[in-house]
């Protein structure tokens, strides 16, 4: 068995075949067994909610109102503030609400990273930017408020993925020209949609995301990639230069760069160094 928490196990070969995120939701869940009257913030409160998590969070986070001055113990980080704080019970798990829950990510991650979550938070939970403005504007603590604010200019329910909403920032920081997002292609008859498009420079922007690409479906899996290469030849035969990355080309921001200019988008702008460097590690997960 596996000691997942003190009094709390499970099975050691299928906590072992858990992905991070499986295996972190695994200790929220395991927190609230042993606090069933905590509620859950920050990561713990996103795992609960389905928003994105990057890597493995170290720790576990529940929100107390009640203390005077936040606290540690072992994996745990209780926070406190005088400001108020919406919660919601999930399935009988209390957590804080999806906005305030983007608003106290949006402070402590990496900024693209907190791009990720309001994205999802606005396309999954109907989240909109004058609601978390409206938080940010009634906090007290003006810590993060410049990284917060610039989240809140970009964030858009239009970003379909974690690696598209990665990708604008990447694109921003490069230097690239803004593009426009889901732009949509009639092409012989078909009716396309680009993750990302440049309709001066004729080029389109795809990020790949491979779970289209299921292992378990290799059916599905050869349709998919079938469909794939048949719409990027279409779109070619329309004039259209395509562009494509994938996570990992994302992160490591060569790959992306890279793949725009040989499709012929030239920087406006120096790059962004420092935010770039941002991309290499959460430091608040392993």
């Amino acid at each position: 068995m596996h000691r997942v928490r003190p009094g709390v196990y499970a099975p050691r070969r299928a906590w072992n075949d858990l992905p991070s995120w499986s295996r972190y939701l695994l200790r929220v869940y395991a927190l609230h067994l042993v606090r069933p009257d905590g509620v859950f913030s920050h990561e713990s409160a996103a795992a609960l909610m389905g928003l994105p998590l990057f890597g493995h969070p170290r720790h576990l986070h529940l929100f107390d109102a009640r203390r005077n001055r936040s606290l540690s113990y072992g994996d745990v980080r209780v926070h406190t503030s005088a400001d108020d704080r919406r919660s919601r019970a999930v399935d009988g798990i209390h957590l804080t609400s999806v906005a305030d829950t983007v608003i106290d990510l949006a402070r402590a991650l990496p900024p693209a990273f907190g791009l990720a979550v309001a994205d999802a938070a606005m396309r999954t939970h109907g989240v909109t930017e004058p609601e978390l403005r409206a938080i940010l504007d009634r906090r007290r603590d003006g810590r993060g408020r410049k990284r917060v604010t610039w989240i809140l200019e970009r964030a858009s329910p239009a970003a379909e993925s974690v690696g598209e909403s990665l990708s604008r920032a990447v694109i921003e920081w490069c230097g690239f020209p803004s593009p426009v997002l889901q732009q949509e292609h009639r092409v012989e008859g078909r009716l396309y949609r680009s993750d990302f498009c440049w309709p001066r420079e004729r080029i389109v922007g795809e990020s790949d995301g491979w779970r289209k690409y299921d292992e378990i479906d290799p059916t599905g899996s050869r349709n998919a990639v079938r469909e794939e290469k048949r719409r990027e030849d279409a779109l070619r035969r329309a004039g259209w230069r395509v562009a494509r990355w994938d996570y990992s080309a994302t992160l490591g921001v060569n790959g992306l760069r890279d793949a725009l200019r040989l499709a012929g988008l030239s920087p406006l702008r120096a790059c962004d160094a420092a935010n770039l460097h941002t991309l290499a590690r959460n430091p608040r997960s392993d």
